[in-house]
């Protein structure tokens, strides 16, 4: 499956496969992430879980971190 693919599908994974596939990308990280940013990446979880409908679509997210940095 393509980089491209797993973020197509991604909206569609349940809140719990959310979280198994993060954790699975933080295991292939050597630093991994410190408490503190594991504790923000568990709220995001959580907020998104309680309302999806305040996520923001990839394609949008793309546009702004392109606008970001300028590319």
């Amino acid at each position: 499956m393509s980089f491209a693919q797993v973020l197509e599908e991604l909206p569609r994974f349940t809140a719990s496969q959310r979280q198994e596939l993060l954790k699975n990308v933080l295991e292939l990280d050597e630093q991994g992430l410190s408490p503190e940013e594991l504790v923000m990446v568990e709220a995001r979880l959580s907020d998104y879980a309680a309302d999806p409908s305040r996520a923001i679509p990839a394609s949008e997210m793309e546009t702004k971190l392109r606008s970001r940095l300028g590319l």
